[in-house]
């Protein structure tokens, strides 16, 4: 038996009916939106403004600015002099900021 490909299967009104059908039971599937999440393990990693951090410590060593470093005057990072851009008014910005 042949098989004609370029023939639709199904008409425009099945079609139709289909997906409203899929549609009525996605609506009525209450788990379909939820997404699965460990609650506690969310709520572990979650820190509210102003938590007691009295008990933690520094990992990082914090360095004075070096002699080939500047602070820019908008951002107030501390950059190389490889980053620095000239300024009419003298100030030290970072060619980010400029």
């Amino acid at each position: 038996m042949a098989t004609d490909y370029d023939a639709p299967r199904k008409t425009d009104e099945e079609l139709s009916e289909d997906s409203i059908e899929e549609l009525k039971t996605r609506r009525n599937d209450k788990n379909s939106g939820k997404v699965d999440e460990d609650e506690v393990e969310a709520a572990e990693s979650f820190e509210l403004p102003g938590a007691d951090l009295s008990h933690e410590e520094l990992t990082v060593k914090v360095l004075p600015r070096q002699a080939n470093e500047f602070t820019c005057a908008s951002c107030f990072l501390v950059k190389s002099q490889s980053q620095l851009a000239e300024t009419k008014d003298g100030l030290p910005y970072c060619v980010d900021c400029v």
